[in-house]
C-alpha cells in the first residue's frame, strides 16, 4: 500500500476524523495476519458486526477471537478503544449539567448505557438548581430489590447533601418497559426519599434509542 494511503500516515496528515471506521480499526489492530492486511482484518471484524461499532462493544471479548488473526490481546485492545470513545462522549455531560426533562437524562446516560450487555443502576445526585453534582454507580448486574437497597443509594446522597435524586438504569434487551422489579425498587426508593426529605424526581430506564420515564408515565 502506498505510504499516502496507509491509515497511520493518513491520520497523521489529515486527522482521525477523515478516516473510515475500518481504517481506524486497522490502526488499533496494528498488523494483519498471514496473507491479509490490517485493513482486511478490520473489514472482517466490522462486517461480522453488521458494520456497527456499538455491536462490537456490546459483545463479549471472546466473540472477537472467532475472527482469524484476532487473539485475546487484540480483542481486549479493541474493546478498550471503544470504551475510551464512549467515555469521551459522556465526559462533558455529567457533573454540573442541569437536568430539566427526562430527555436531558437520556442524553446524558444513553450513550454509555444503551449498549451495555448487563444492567447498571446509577443515581444522579442533584443540587438545588437541578444540576448533576455526581453520578454514582450503585450496582452492575441484574436489578432487584436486594441489590439496590435504599441504604446504598441514600448513604451517598446524604454525604453529598443532595437536594434530589434521579434514578437511571438500562435494559440490555433494548426495551425500556418497566419490569415488576423496576417498579418495586422505585417504590422503595421513593418512599425512603420521602422519609429522608431527599425526593426522587424520576426513574429513567434507558433502552436502545429510547427511554421510559416513570415521571412522564405517571408511575412515581
Amino acid at each position: 500500500m502506498p505510504a499516502a494511503e496507509r491509515p497511520r500516515e493518513r491520520l497523521a496528515l489529515h486527522g482521525a476524523a477523515r478516516l473510515s471506521a475500518i481504517e481506524l480499526l486497522a490502526i488499533v489492530l496494528g498488523t494483519g495476519r498471514g496473507g491479509q492486511s490490517a485493513i482486511e482484518v478490520a473489514h472482517e471484524v466490522l462486517a461480522r458486526a453488521g458494520g456497527s461499532l456499538r455491536r462490537i462493544a456490546a459483545e463479549p471479548v471472546a466473540m472477537l477471537t472467532d475472527v482469524g488473526g484476532i487473539g485475546r490481546a487484540r480483542a481486549v485492545v479493541i474493546h478498550a478503544a471503544l470504551e475510551l470513545g464512549r467515555r469521551m462522549m459522556v465526559e462533558d455531560r455529567q457533573e454540573g449539567v442541569a437536568i430539566r426533562t427526562p430527555r436531558d437524562v437520556y442524553r446524558m446516560f444513553g450513550p454509555r448505557l444503551e449498549d451495555l450487555p448487563v444492567e447498571e443502576f446509577h443515581v444522579a445526585v442533584l443540587d438545588a438548581q437541578h444540576r448533576v453534582e455526581r453520578d454514582i454507580t450503585i450496582t452492575r448486574g441484574i436489578l432487584n430489590s436486594s441489590l439496590v437497597h435504599p441504604r446504598e443509594v441514600f448513604r451517598e446522597a446524604i454525604a453529598e447533601r443532595a437536594a434530589a435524586l434521579i434514578l437511571v438504569h438500562n435494559h440490555p434487551s433494548g426495551d425500556p418497559t418497566p419490569s415488576p422489579d423496576d417498579r418495586m425498587v422505585t417504590q422503595q426508593l421513593v418512599a425512603a426519599g420521602q422519609l429522608l426529605d431527599i425526593p426522587v424526581h424520576d426513574h429513567v430506564i434507558v433502552g436502545r434509542g429510547r427511554y421510559t420515564s416513570f415521571a412522564e408515565a405517571g408511575l412515581l
